[in-house]
């Protein structure tokens, strides 16, 4: 009698469980990995905006804004657009400032594919009485932050 190569349709069913199984495990992780990266980007402006805030505070007496180059803080791009040409380089969040004499607040604002992130809302950084907060609008601030 001879012997038949090949698989059988049960053996073909049960590779192609497993390989369902371990694409349910992995999916959700490596998406959630991708976001992680993506996150950075928020982590990185702020951090770039601080730097623009104390230098601009370094030369003016208060901390400046991203509103307009005519408000009465300045402007820490010098032009509105500047403002927005910084923000099209960023493909995952919107940056905008404000600040007074003594304290600056600024935001990453989510957009295009991180919009409806599950776990990390809007990154926001304060700056009071010379303590920087670190904050989140939704979702763990020491998860969200943590690179």
């Amino acid at each position: 009698m001879r012997r038949h190569l090949g698989f059988t349709l049960l053996e073909l069913m049960i590779v192609v469980a497993v390989i369902a199984i371990l694409a349910m495990i992995a999916l959700p992780s490596y998406q959630e990995q991708v976001r992680r990266g993506k996150r950075a980007e928020a982590v990185q402006a702020l951090g770039d905006l601080q730097l623009r805030q104390e230098r601009w505070r370094a030369e003016n007496p208060s901390y400046g804004n991203t509103t307009g180059a005519t408000a009465a803080l300045g402007n820490l791009f010098g032009t509105i657009a500047a403002v927005n040409s910084y923000n099209a380089s960023l493909a995952n969040y919107n940056v905008s400032a404000s600040g007074d004499a003594v304290s600056y607040t600024i935001t990453a604002t989510r957009k295009g594919s991180m919009a409806n992130d599950p776990r990390c809302g809007n990154f926001t950084m304060s700056m009071a009485s010379g303590v920087v907060t670190k904050g989140v609008t939704a979702g763990d601030v020491a998860y969200c932050w943590r690179q």
